[in-house]
C-alpha cells in the first residue's frame, strides 16, 4: 500500500484554511485530521510547516499541439511543465493536426495521453459546420465537452453556418464551450490596417483589429443562442469589460446554464505590454487595455465570471518572431499559472481562497467531473503544496515548455510549487520529477 502524510499542511478548501494533516492511501485522501500519525515505517512524510495546501489545479482550455504540430509541444512535455506550475488536469482543445472532429481522431489523442500525460487529462471535441452526426455520437460521461471556434484562431476550425449552429446548440447533450470573435469585424479591420501598413502592422494594433466590438458581438450572439436552444454554454477567455455585462452572478455555479472562463494573461498583461512584449503576448483574443483588465478581474471577484484558466498555445521563438501577419497567437503558461495568481495574492488583489474556488473547485463543478477538485476524504489525491515565500526567476534554465521561452522570463516570482501530487503519487519535488507518472482519463458525473 502507497501511503503518504502530510503534516502542518494550510490547507486552503471550500472557502476557508485550516492547518492539519492529510494522510494519503494508494489514490485517494484517506484522511484529513488536526494531528495524524504514520501508521507504518514506509509512509512518506512531508512536512509542510507553514507551506500551502491546494487541491490540484485544473486547467480547462489547453493546447499540447500533439498530434501534428509537436515542433512547438507535446502532451509530454506540457503536462509536465504544467505538474511543476501545480496543475494536476488537463482539458486539451481539438486544434491539432488532424483536428479531432471524429471518434476515432478524438480516441488517439485519449491514447497518446493515456501513454505519455504527467497530468490527469481530457480531451474537447473538434465541432465543424457538418460534423454534427460525429457530434452525436460522443458520450458525455467520457469526453470533457465539445469545442467551437466561433472566431478563426489558430487550426482554422471556424463554425459559421448559422444553420450548423443552431443544430449542433439544439441537439447536442456536451457542454459547449465557444471561442467567441465575430469573424466579418476581424476581417474589416484587419484589411484597413493592411492598407496603412502592409503586412508588417505594429502589434500594437492587434487589440484594434480583434476588437471589442467583436468580441462582444460574438459573445452576445452566442449566449442569445443558447438561451433560445437550453444549450450548456461556456464562453472562453473574456478579454473585455464590456463581456462581463452578458454574464450573472445570482445563481450558484451548479445552477448556471450560461458560464464565463478568464485566462491569465488577459489578468496580467495590458495593452502598454506590447511595447516591450511585442508578439510574445499576441493572443486570440487580444490583450486589451488597462481598463479591460480592471473589467475582468471585477467580474472575476463578484462571480461573474467562474473559472481562470491558461489558454496554453505555445508556438515557436521563430514562428513569433515573425511580422505581424505571420506570427501565430498564443503563448505558454501551465508552468506559471499558478504562481501568477498567487503574485497577485501578494498584492492583496485576490485571496488564497478565492484562487482555489475558481481554479480548482469550480472547474470541477463545471465540468462535472469525478472526484477531483477538492480536499475531500474519498477524493483523488491531486494535492499541491505552496510555499508563499520562495523567490524565483523566470529563465531560460528553469522553463520546462518544449518551445523554451515565456512572456514572464525574467519576471520574480515570490511563491514556487515545492510539490505536486497526482492521484496520491509524488511526481513533483522541489524541481525534482518522479521517474514515472501515475496520471488517468478524467471521469465526468454526467
Amino acid at each position: 500500500m502507497h501511503t503518504v502524510l502530510i503534516k502542518n499542511a494550510n490547507v486552503v478548501n471550500e472557502g476557508n484554511i485550516t492547518n492539519c494533516d492529510v494522510l494519503i492511501q494508494n489514490e485517494e485522501i484517506e484522511e484529513i485530521a488536526t494531528s495524524i500519525s504514520a501508521k507504518s515505517s514506509d509512509t512518506i512524510v512531508i512536512d509542510a510547516e507553514g507551506k500551502y495546501l491546494f487541491p490540484g489545479v485544473i486547467d480547462d482550455q489547453v493546447h499540447f499541439r500533439e498530434p501534428g504540430l509537436t515542433h512547438k509541444a507535446t502532451i509530454e512535455t506540457e503536462s509536465k511543465a504544467a505538474i511543476a506550475g501545480g496543475i494536476t488536469t488537463f482539458i486539451e482543445m481539438p486544434n491539432t493536426s488532424p483536428q479531432a472532429t471524429t471518434i476515432d481522431l478524438l480516441e488517439d489523442k485519449f491514447e497518446i495521453a493515456k501513454n505519455t500525460s504527467w497530468a490527469n487529462y481530457s480531451f474537447m471535441f473538434g465541432g465543424t459546420n457538418d460534423n454534427l452526426d460525429e457530434i452525436l455520437k460522443v458520450d458525455p460521461k467520457k469526453v470533457a465537452g465539445l469545442k467551437l471556434f466561433l472566431g478563426s484562431s489558430t487550426g482554422d476550425m471556424l463554425v459559421d453556418d448559422p444553420k450548423a449552429l443552431e443544430e449542433i446548440f439544439s441537439k447536442s447533450k456536451l457542454l459547449i464551450s465557444v471561442h467567441c470573435e465575430d469573424e466579418t469585424t476581424i476581417k474589416n479591420n484587419l484589411e484597413k490596417h493592411l492598407e496603412k501598413y502592409g503586412e508588417n502592422i505594429p502589434i500594437e494594433y492587434h487589440p484594434k483589429i480583434r476588437s471589442e466590438e467583436a468580441c462582444y458581438l460574438s459573445s452576445s450572439n452566442a449566449i442569445a443562442l443558447a438561451k433560445k436552444t437550453g444549450a450548456r454554454l461556456h464562453v472562453f477567455h473574456l478579454s473585455t469589460a464590456k463581456e462581463t455585462a452578458l454574464f450573472d452572478n445570482k445563481l450558484p455555479l451548479e445552477k448556471k446554464k450560461i458560464t464565463a472562463e478568464v485566462c491569465i494573461h488577459h489578468l496580467w498583461f495590458s495593452d502598454a505590454d506590447y511595447k516591450e512584449k511585442g508578439t510574445l503576448i499576441k493572443w486570440n483574443p487580444a490583450v486589451k487595455t488597462a481598463k479591460d483588465r480592471e473589467g475582468l478581474w471585477k467580474a472575476l471577484l463578484d462571480d461573474r465570471i467562474d473559472v481562470i484558466a491558461t489558454d496554453h498555445a505555445p508556438h515557436t521563438l521563430d514562428e513569433k518572431k515573425n511580422v505581424y501577419t505571420k506570427a501565430p497567437s498564443g503563448g505558454p503558461l501551465v508552468q506559471h499559472a499558478l504562481v501568477a495568481m498567487l503574485e497577485n495574492y501578494h498584492h492583496g488583489k485576490i485571496t488564497l481562497e478565492k484562487i482555489v474556488e475558481k481554479m480548482c473547485h469550480n472547474p470541477a463543478i463545471l465540468f462535472e467531473i469525478k472526484g477531483r477538485g477538492f480536499i475531500k476524504k474519498g477524493y483523488k489525491a491531486d494535492l499541491v503544496l505552496v510555499d508563499l515565500h520562495a523567490p524565483w526567476t523566470v529563465n531560460k534554465s528553469n522553463i520546462l515548455y518544449k518551445c523554451g521561452w515565456s512572456p514572464f522570463e525574467g519576471f520574480t516570482f515570490k511563491s514556487r510549487i515545492s510539490h505536486t501530487l497526482v492521484n496520491g503519487k509524488i511526481v513533483y519535488n522541489n524541481s525534482k520529477f518522479s521517474k514515472t507518472s501515475k496520471a488517468q482519463r478524467v471521469e465526468f458525473n454526467r
